[in-house]
């Protein structure tokens, strides 16, 4: 993996905890602690999304929508967690 790369995937992390920290309301970390989450879900969603043959296409938005659906489930898994 290049550096641009893991730059990219790091800054579209970003975006994608923001706006997983909006939809997920009540259930965030904070604007860094969702974006921390956000970058962990897009290594997940890109791990993960691809090995279940889900695809949303090619291109930027396409990669903030992998990784927000990604940061949503982690928040969740993270929630469910804090709660027991």
């Amino acid at each position: 993996m290049e550096f641009n790369s893991v730059l990219a995937m790091v800054l579209i992390g970003a975006i994608a905890g923001w706006i997983a920290g909006k939809l997920m309301k009540g259930r965030g970390f904070g604007i860094f602690g969702n974006i921390i989450v956000g970058i962990v879900g897009a290594f997940l969603a890109g791990l993960i999304f691809p090995a279940l043959g889900f695809t949303v296409g090619g291109g930027t938005l396409a990669s903030i929508f992998h990784a927000t659906i990604g940061a949503v489930i982690l928040l969740f898994l993270i929630g469910l967690v804090n709660r027991s």
